[in-house]
């Protein structure tokens, strides 16, 4: 084997194979392309925030398997059309599991967690997500929704997606609209309902939130009815 000369530029631009080698790798990445092409189109396309566990897997699988054949010389064509078939059969043999048997996908996905529930967080939820409030927050935000009173319900989806589900009139609640980050005070408001800063919840007589167990207050403000639509 010829010594490797540390940052030899002919090397590390071009290499040391023929020039020819070039139309090689072009007529590679076209085999590999068009088959992978055919075979997402088989298996159907979903957006990446609509990922299951299993579609994620499925697509470092392929990333590698496609990647390696379009410019590693020392990979045969066949193998590599060879492993992205059995990925995607793999793929194709989950989801027939995934619909003859229920466990199947809990097992694999999880189950959707409560994260929000009348109106404030639930830590629980947030716990067993691993997520923080300002997150759930943000995701709110990106849904339409200025205030935690304005939500019923939502749910952490294994997906990664959140679904929220409004109250029909909204109730006061932690706002949202400016982000709290942006917000020059959070202090409470004379007159005004309190509830929690981490949580939303709207407090009674306790000094301590009872759904977190954080000291923080804030008002409470309900959203008016052209900003609730």
């Amino acid at each position: 084997m010829d010594q490797i000369i540390p940052f030899d530029l002919d090397r590390m631009v071009w290499g040391t194979a023929p020039t020819l080698i070039y139309a090689e790798i072009a007529v590679r990445v076209a085999v590999i392309w068009v088959w992978t092409v055919i075979l997402l189109r088989w298996i159907g396309g979903r957006s990446i925030s609509q990922m299951s566990v299993v579609e994620f897997l499925l697509v470092i699988a392929l990333g590698s398997a496609v990647g390696d054949a379009m410019f590693q010389l020392d990979v045969p064509l066949m193998h590599a059309m060879l492993v992205i078939l059995l990925v995607v059969l793999a793929d194709k043999a989950i989801d027939a599991a995934f619909r003859r048997w229920t466990k199947a996908k809990r097992l694999v996905d999880g189950t959707p967690t409560e994260i929000l529930r009348d109106g404030h967080l639930c830590k629980a939820g947030l716990d067993t997500e691993g997520v923080g409030s300002t997150e759930v927050m943000e995701m709110l935000r990106l849904s339409g929704v200025r205030n935690l009173g304005q939500v019923e319900f939502a749910y952490f989806e294994p997906s990664g997606t959140l679904s929220v589900f409004r109250y029909g009139e909204p109730r006061y609640g932690l706002p949202i609209v400016p982000p709290l980050e942006l917000r020059k005070s959070l202090q409470p408001e004379k007159d005004k309902p309190v509830c929690c800063s981490f949580c939303g919840r709207v407090r009674g007589s306790e000094d301590r939130c009872k759904e977190c167990g954080q000291i923080n207050f804030t008002s409470a403000e309900l959203v008016k009815a052209q900003e609730a639509t």
